[in-house]
């Protein structure tokens, strides 16, 4: 098959070197927050915001990483996911649950207009989780989703516009 362009030029090594700043800071503060704060020794840390920080440090100017992006197509996730747990954990193999955590929070991200990819694996995450994430119920959509998609925005408030750079200003909309 023919390709229909080209692939796009490296990006400025100032845009990388601040990208890559962001995603470590927003990480790490992440990871620190986790282990002095943890609420019932839950674990704040999940592969989901380390596909965040690509997006809000690395594109931030994309629709998916816009502050209501983040908060939303998390916590609204996180909640898909464990309102199919608490309701058909009896009923439906996780297997199946994985699935549908993932195709319905898809669903409710395109419904409120909250689409970030790692939304999905936020749901995906819970539902395959084991006792200790589970144990969380619906304090999984608060903490550690919902304090942590803050901490990596307010890095990503402060790194993305300390760029001298204006298209990598932050954010495009709010809400």
């Amino acid at each position: 098959m023919k390709a229909k362009s080209q692939l796009p030029s490296r990006k400025p090594l100032s845009k990388i070197l601040w990208s890559g700043l962001g995603a470590f800071i927003g990480i790490y503060l992440v990871a620190i927050f986790g282990h002095y704060f943890a609420i019932e020794e839950s674990f704040f840390l999940l592969g989901s915001f380390g596909a965040s920080a690509v997006l809000i440090y690395g594109a931030p100017q994309a629709d998916f990483s816009q502050p209501r992006n983040i908060i939303g197509g998390h916590v609204l996730s996180a909640c898909v996911a464990v309102f199919l747990l608490k309701t058909f954990s009896s009923v439906f193999s996780t297997e199946f649950l994985c699935a549908l955590s993932v195709s319905l929070s898809i669903i409710v991200m395109h419904f409120t207009r909250t689409m970030h990819p790692p939304g999905g694996a936020t749901a995906l995450i819970y539902v395959m989780g084991g006792e200790q994430i589970h144990k969380l119920g619906w304090l999984y959509p608060l903490t550690p989703i919902g304090f942590g998609a803050l901490i990596m925005l307010l890095v990503a408030l402060l790194i993305n516009n300390l760029s001298s750079n204006s298209k990598r200003h932050y954010p495009t909309y709010w809400w």
